[in-house]
C-alpha cells in the first residue's frame, strides 16, 4: 500500500452539470510535457462528465477544507449539488470549460489525451494546460512556495494535515556549510 495519498477536489462539466468530486487516485506523470491523471470508477458522475468534455481540474485544498473533501468523497453529485450545498466558490479557469475551486491554493486545469480502462477505475491521462496558484504562495522571485499551503493528505481512511517539514531534494549528498 502506497500511502499517503493526495486528497484532491476535481472538478467538471459538461456544459449544463457542474460537479466537484473527492479523489485521492491521482499525481503528476510526467515533466514535458506536463502530465498529470486522476483515476476514477465508471459508475461516477465525474467520469461522464470528464469522458464528455475530455477536461477536469485538481484543485488542491488545504487542510482547513478537510470537511469539504469529506463531503464531496461521500455524496454523489448524480443526486447532489456540491457547490450548491457546499461553502466553495466555483471560478472560471483559464483555458477549460471546468471551474476551478477559488478557496484552492492551487488549481490545475487539464485536457484528457488518454483513457485508460483499469478494471475498477478508469484512468484519464490529461495534458496540464494551466497551473492557477494562490499569490500568497510565490515568493518575490516567483518560486512556488508550496508547503505554506497547509494541504492535506489521506491515508487508510483519514486525512492529516501535512506538517514539519524534515529535509528538501538533496539535503544528504549535500556538503555542509563552513563556518
Amino acid at each position: 500500500m502506497l500511502s499517503p495519498v493526495p486528497a484532491v477536489l476535481v472538478t467538471s462539466t459538461d456544459g449544463k452539470t457542474v460537479n466537484v468530486c473527492t479523489i485521492a487516485w491521482t499525481g503528476i506523470l510526467n515533466t514535458k510535457p506536463a502530465k498529470a491523471y486522476i483515476s476514477v470508477r465508471p459508475s461516477r458522475l465525474t467520469h461522464e462528465l470528464v469522458s464528455k468534455s475530455r477536461e477536469f481540474c485538481i484543485n488542491l485544498p488545504s487542510s482547513k477544507l478537510v470537511r469539504i473533501v469529506d463531503l464531496c468523497g461521500v455524496k454523489s453529485g448524480k443526486d447532489t449539488d456540491k457547490f450548491g450545498i457546499l461553502d466553495i466558490t466555483p471560478e472560471k479557469s483559464r483555458t477549460v470549460s471546468c471551474p476551478s475551486i477559488a478557496e484552492c491554493p492551487v488549481s490545475i486545469e487539464c485536457k484528457v489525451s488518454d483513457i485508460i480502462p483499469l478494471g475498477s477505475h478508469d484512468m484519464f491521462i490529461a495534458d496540464i494546460v494551466n497551473v492557477a496558484v494562490n499569490g500568497e504562495l510565490l515568493d518575490q522571485n516567483g518560486r512556488l512556495m508550496l508547503e505554506k499551503a497547509g494541504l492535506l493528505a489521506y491515508s487508510h481512511g483519514s486525512y492529516f494535515a501535512l506538517g514539519k517539514k524534515i529535509g528538501s531534494f538533496g539535503f544528504s549528498v549535500r556538503k555542509k556549510k563552513k563556518k
